[in-house]
């Protein structure tokens, strides 16, 4: 692909600066908007088996990408179309595809609906997989790339697929966001729709999934806040901190094990984030890599802020993110040139490379002492409705999910795509590849892989983020 010079922002139909008080990036127009150069043909950092994971939200699947290659390797279906040879379970009957609404309410479909959260477990052979619709959560191979607990179709045959969609394990309404402890022992998933968390005994799952009746997947439910979004646990396995999309609160629990390493869990403190998000909507969380803080996204505020995540638990910085700027997920980088946040912007800018809108990811420098930090740029992504981010582990690459598709007239045309940046100097990140995510081929049509939600980089067999 043709290299593009990223352009500012400043002509934006919602201008990033239309908030009380300035953000910095007038102060240093040097990283407002980094200047793209030649990428080079490959970034160091990337190993044989490394792989991008997508959850596409409105086909029910997960994308899979060669980051050597920047390329579609495969789409893994969570979809039940195609496994019967009858018109009223194919996705495509009489040369017609259905909307996506009628898609999931077809007779008998039992595939995913809303496929959405995705994490890796802590040595990266596991992914999880939330279906938000469908209730139940998928638990996949990251080296087969396939969804365990699939079973032989007993209508396989020419025009049918040849394995039949396991039902996941069902864990209540609208399970948002799953995330593994430490250990990777247990796997717990915020219940959105319920107000509590499931907390999943993995390997019994995993026995579950493999057809083990007696097994007991789930070992309790945690009563939480209101519209629970995700779960992150802190280095040490020692505290689990819960954010709501219902009310400004973040749970706090203290989490003691037992002697087969499963979690005790006890809630030590609620705390109040009205301050930095007053319309109490904050779906995303991490904890930074050294472990001693806590990033929060609030959508609706148009904010991230961040706290330690030692008792009490307090503010260190609030940062504003423009009008509109609705920030979804956030990453961290840190390498020898540096140490950034990045947030995803979901709100789509006018001018961007080509003239074509884009989001934005906002810089944060959190080399700068706490309480100061701030944005210092923004980078267009190449995509609209910049969502899901994940480094990989040499901290050199960023992968970017967007929820829309590409624009009328431009190479990625009716295509949702995913965007690589090198970051090797993390204030300046330099763009490498627009990746459409094309279709998963059905016996009976193309199914477009569509909205892009969260995206993972995986290492097969390597320590990673939730480790």
């Amino acid at each position: 692909m043709q290299e593009e010079q990223d352009r500012p922002a400043s002509s934006s139909r919602r201008d990033f600066l239309k908030i009380a008080g300035t953000l910095p990036l007038a102060a240093a127009p040097g990283l407002a908007q980094p200047q793209a150069a030649a990428p080079p043909a490959r970034v160091p950092g990337i190993e044989a088996a490394d792989r991008v994971f997508i959850t596409n939200e409105d086909s029910n699947t997960v994308v899979v990408i060669d980051p050597a290659t920047n390329k579609v390797e495969s789409t893994i279906n969570l979809t039940s179309f195609d496994e019967d040879p009858r018109p009223p379970f194919r996705y495509v009957t009489a040369g017609v595809a259905p909307s996506h609404a009628a898609m999931i309410h077809k007779p008998l479909y039992h595939g995913c609906i809303d496929a959405h959260g995705a994490v890796p477990s802590p040595d990266g052979r596991l992914l999880a997989t939330s279906g938000r619709g469908s209730s139940n959560i998928y638990l996949i191979d990251a080296a087969q790339k396939r969804v365990i607990g699939n079973t032989p179709n007993p209508a396989a045959g020419a025009t049918t697929n040849a394995e039949r969609i396991s039902t996941g394990i069902l864990v209540g309404r609208e399970p948002h966001e799953p995330t593994f402890s430490r250990n990777g022992k247990e796997l717990w998933v915020t219940v959105r729709g319920e107000d509590r968390i499931a907390v999943l005994d993995v390997e019994a799952t995993l026995r579950s999934l493999r057809g083990d009746a007696s097994a007991q997947a789930i070992r309790m439910s945690i009563g939480t806040l209101p519209g629970p979004a995700q779960v992150w646990f802190n280095r040490e396995n020692t505290t689990a901190f819960v954010a709501s999309q219902k009310v400004a609160r973040v749970d706090v629990f203290d989490l003691r094990m037992d002697a087969g390493g499963f979690t005790l869990p006890q809630r030590r403190v609620t705390l109040d984030i009205s301050e930095q998000d007053r319309p109490g909507f904050t779906p995303f969380l991490k904890t930074s890599p050294d472990g001693v803080e806590v990033w929060f996204s609030h959508k609706l505020a148009d904010t991230v802020s961040c706290r330690s995540t030692r008792p009490d638990f307090q503010l260190l910085d609030a940062v504003p993110l423009g009008a509109n700027a609705r920030p979804n997920h956030v990453e961290f980088v840190e390498n020898a040139r540096g140490k950034v946040l990045y947030a995803s912007l979901a709100r789509v800018d006018d001018n961007g490379p080509g003239g074509v809108a884009s989001s934005q990811i906002a810089i944060i420098d959190r080399a700068a002492a706490a309480g100061s930090r701030k944005v210092v740029g923004t980078f267009f992504t190449h995509g609209r409705e910049a969502h899901g981010l994940w480094t990989n582990p040499e901290n050199t690459l960023l992968y970017v999910a967007h929820e829309q598709d590409e624009l009328p007239g431009t190479p990625g045309a009716g295509q949702t795509v995913c965007s690589a940046f090198d970051v090797r100097d993390p204030l300046r990140p330099v763009f490498v590849a627009q990746i459409p995510l094309g279709s998963v081929a059905l016996p009976s049509g193309e199914l477009r892989n569509k909205k892009s939600i969260n995206l993972v980089y995986v290492r097969v067999g390597a320590r990673g983020q939730t480790g």
